[in-house]
Parts: structure tokens; C-alpha cells; sequence
């Protein structure tokens, strides 16, 4: 196995990506913690780990609030007393009250589209967004990637060795038109990724990214069925992916097999975004 003897924190690990990386990760011999703001969440993905769900925990905290994410960690090493993988995948999704603005803004631009007359209807979403929903999305995805980076370097300082991967999104590389604050978010996931590889090289400590294209989890049901259609079908495999194919991702740059893999990203998208 892949993992064995690794403690691994998985955030978000509640339910989609982050549920199909814990139980990967407990299939491979780690000892899995699983955080999600939800508790019964994170039970039900110890639950559906079977056997390797011996060590596992789960814990409550959310990663937008620094100290929560204090206690957790605390918690971590009281009970471990280590940590080798982390794996900040907690995240949200736009608001249903933007979701909402977008699926009916496109409906009425896809009908304009075939008028000749140009595009009548736009998008207008930064210049309607409210604070409270930018500072949640950078709350959740930024400022909580910095915060349980911070901790875990503490616990993986002592041994100087460990592996962080933070997941970010092809909208961070390319930009999404109907989400600028969650492409704002990603994108400085990605840059945060890079500085701090070459801040904690020296000890051996690895600092990689994921950047998934559109995924068949909850975290998508907001969409209309015609613009996750839309997003379907600019992808070459003419599908979307299963959380499972991103969790192999994950899987492959917390193990050795990834060992000189450091300020990278890795894009599990079907070809929807080519560098």
C-alpha cells in the first residue's frame, strides 16, 4: 500500500472529492482525519472507509475561522502526534442567490444567441456581488488553505518532510465567467502553492496542487441542466469526471511516486483546459 503508516488531514472531507480522497487514502494504509464543518459528514465517510477506517477521525472545525482550525490541529497532534499529508480540499460554492442570477441570465443569452443581434443580456455578477459573498468564498478556499498550511508546517517542521496538496481549479488557470470571486479564490491557491514549495524545500516538504475541470459532485447541482451541459461539452471526452479520477491525483502526489514533484499543478479536466 501506498500510504502505510501516513497520518493524513483531508478537509472538506465530508462528501465529493474530499469524501473520494479520505477513503482512498485509508484504502492505501493511512490513518485518516477527516474534517468537514458538518461532524456527521466526516462520520459517514469514516463509515464508508470499511476496513480502513481503524485509526481514522473525524473533526469538526471550519477552516475559514484560524482558530478553529488551532484546535483542530491541536487535537491532531495530541492524538497523533505527527501529520504527513495534508490535503486542503474544503470548499463552497457560489451562493444560490448567484446561482440563481446566472441560471436565469443564461437561458436568456442562449435564446439571444440565435437572434443575430449580438448578446443583450450580461452577466454583471462582480458588479452585483455583495462583500459578505466574496469574503466567504475567499474565507473558505484562501484564507483556509493559509490557515491549515500554517499548522500542519508546525507538525511536519519537526521531521522536515511531509506532503501538502491544496485544490485549486482550472477556473484559477483560465477564469470563470460566471464565478470571479471562486476564480480569484483558486487562482491565489495557486500561486500561494508555488511560494510556499520554495519557501519549505529545504525541508523536504512537498507543496503540489490539483486543478479539476467540471466534476459530477453536489458541489455543481446549482447548475441549470443546460449550462452544466454547456460545460460538458467543451471538455474533449464529452464527459464530466467522477470524484474518484481526482482522488487518484491525490493519491499519486502523496506518495512517493510523486517524490520530486514539488510547485506543481496537476489538471484531471478531459481537455477542457490545455497548457
Amino acid at each position: 500500500m501506498k500510504l502505510s503508516d501516513r497520518t493524513a488531514l483531508v478537509t472538506g472531507g465530508g462528501s465529493g472529492i474530499g469524501r473520494a480522497i479520505a477513503t482512498l487514502f485509508a484504502e492505501e494504509g493511512a490513518r485518516v482525519i477527516v474534517n468537514d464543518f458538518r461532524l456527521h459528514l466526516g462520520e459517514e465517510t469514516i463509515a464508508a472507509m470499511g476496513p480502513g477506517k481503524a485509526g481514522a477521525h473525524a473533526i469538526q472545525a471550519d477552516v475559514s475561522d484560524s482558530a478553529q482550525v488551532k484546535a483542530m490541529f491541536a487535537e491532531i497532534d495530541r492524538r497523533y502526534g505527527v501529520l504527513d499529508i495534508l490535503v486542503n480540499n474544503a470548499g463552497v460554492p457560489a451562493s444560490a442567490l448567484v446561482w440563481e442570477s446566472v441560471n436565469r441570465k443564461f437561458e436568456a443569452r442562449l435564446d439571444e444567441m440565435g437572434t443575430g443581434r449580438g448578446i443583450q443580456t450580461h452577466w454583471e455578477i462582480t458588479q452585483e456581488m455583495s462583500d459578505a459573498e466574496w469574503h466567504r468564498m475567499m474565507g473558505v478556499h484562501l484564507n483556509g488553505t493559509f490557515f491549515c498550511t500554517r499548522e500542519a508546517l508546525k507538525l511536519m517542521g519537526r521531521r522536515n518532510r511531509g506532503v501538502i496538496i491544496n485544490m485549486a481549479s482550472v477556473a484559477g488557470l483560465m477564469g470563470l465567467d460566471v464565478s470571479p470571486h471562486y476564480s480569484a479564490a483558486k487562482g491565489g491557491i495557486l500561486s500561494f502553492t508555488r511560494a510556499v514549495a520554495q519557501e519549505v524545500g529545504s525541508q523536504h516538504i512537498r507543496v503540489n496542487a490539483i486543478c479539476p475541470g467540471f466534476i459530477n459532485t453536489q458541489f455543481n447541482d446549482p447548475l441549470s441542466p443546460k449550462l452544466a451541459a454547456t460545460y460538458v461539452g467543451r471538455t474533449p471526452f464529452g464527459r464530466s469526471a467522477e470524484a474518484h479520477e481526482v482522488a487518484t491525483t491525490a493519491l499519486f502526489l502523496a506518495c512517493d511516486d510523486s517524490a520530486y514533484f514539488t510547485g506543481q499543478w496537476l489538471s484531471p479536466n478531459g481537455g477542457a483546459f490545455m497548457a
